[in-house]
């Protein structure tokens, strides 16, 4: 049986008299990209859905499905990894943003669950053009990673980052069949105001931190304040 809080799920004249409360629309948008050894390639992605579907339950939301690819570029030099650039994952953004704008949504959440400058700043574009083009249409932007790093200096070093200590234990809780033993430590050593992919020597692994002491427990304590803190932003910025 389905979800009624999956757009796939639901049939076109369920989805129209649901349109009539002026529900929020969650979409996910993830990223193909390495994560050490340890994680799975669709980390973002794992994560956003994850965080979709909790949230459509206590915002009584509709989750659309995943836009799966992303703007990644400094991760480009590990295998895997698919980037867009910023202007096409905007112009596409825009397209399904426009969509459900024609089809009558006016509330709409961009969840991404990858953080990265270009792609976010590409996210933003996109919903900024279509309420242009929607008057009605009201959008909010964000990663949760805008709150998971919220944690850094409380539950993880200042410098824990991308598939370190927080974002390998969110994947413990969320998905622990799809984390691996291997969890080395890594580091950027290339400066970030230098545009382009690092290489091989300044970034040796797609690591940022040390993964190494990630558990469940502190992955659903990170869970937990995401929610909280995505769910308290909704509720603030797009009510019904």
């Amino acid at each position: 049986m389905g979800s009624p809080f999956r757009l796939l799920d639901l049939d076109s004249r369920s989805f129209e008299r649901r349109l009539g409360s002026n529900p929020l629309v969650i979409l996910p948008v993830g990223a193909l990209e390495a994560h050490g050894p340890h994680l799975p390639l669709g980390a973002d992605q794992i994560q956003a859905e994850a965080t979709a579907e909790a949230l459509a339950e206590r915002l009584d939301a509709i989750v659309a499905p995943t836009l799966p690819y992303g703007s990644a570029p400094a991760a480009r030099g590990f295998a895997g990894t698919v980037s867009l650039a910023n202007a096409l994952l905007a112009a596409h953004t825009r397209a399904v943003v426009e969509e459900f704008a024609r089809a009558g949504v006016r509330r709409l959440l961009l969840l991404s669950g990858h953080a990265e400058r270009g792609h976010m700043a590409a996210l933003r574009d996109a919903a900024a053009e279509a309420m242009g083009a929607f008057p009605a249409l009201r959008v909010v932007v964000l990663s949760d990673y805008d709150f998971v790093y919220e944690l850094r200096g409380v539950e993880a070093p200042a410098t824990d980052g991308h598939a370190g200590l927080l974002e390998t234990s969110r994947l413990l809780a969320l998905a622990p069949d799809r984390v691996g033993a291997a969890r080395p430590v890594g580091a950027v050593r290339r400066s970030p105001f230098l545009p382009g992919t690092p290489t091989a020597a300044e970034w040796p692994e797609s690591v940022i931190g040390d993964p190494g002491p990630a558990t469940a427990e502190l992955g659903r304590r990170v869970q937990t304040h995401v929610l909280r803190r995505i769910e308290e932003t909704v509720r603030a910025i797009l009510p019904p």
